[in-house]
């Protein structure tokens, strides 16, 4: 069952912890497959608790809204895909690029599996 989650607030990201960066509660992910995403996105992702919170840092800019679903769940692989939500209409917007921490909950500890993450990008 696909779940949507919304940035993590600052209060769930300690300070100071860069794109790159797993948070000292964190337990980065191992069995990671990234190679659907483009080159300068982000690739860390990790777990907490008990193991079924997944976070992953996901890549926004400008007017763009990132958000994270999961696409799939089996015994060998879970499928996150990244959305980056973009208006339909034209308006000023900032040119910076950010990486904001997004949590979504897996039916079971995410474990011994493959963690794949796509990305793409829609308007609306």
């Amino acid at each position: 069952m696909p779940t949507a989650t919304t940035p993590a607030s600052p209060s769930e990201v300690p300070p100071g912890i860069a794109p790159g960066e797993v948070p000292p509660d964190g337990t980065p992910v191992t069995k990671l497959d990234t190679n659907a995403l483009a080159s300068d996105y982000p690739r860390t992702a990790w777990t907490q608790g008990d193991g079924k919170t997944v976070t992953v840092v996901a890549q926004e800019a400008g007017c763009g809204k990132a958000s994270a679903s999961v696409l799939e769940q089996s015994a060998s692989v879970v499928k996150i895909e990244l959305l980056e939500t973009l208006p339909l209409d034209k308006q000023m917007c900032t040119m910076d690029i950010r990486f904001p921490p997004l949590k979504v909950q897996l039916n079971e500890p995410l474990g011994e599996r493959t963690l794949v993450l796509t990305s793409r990008q829609e308007q609306k």
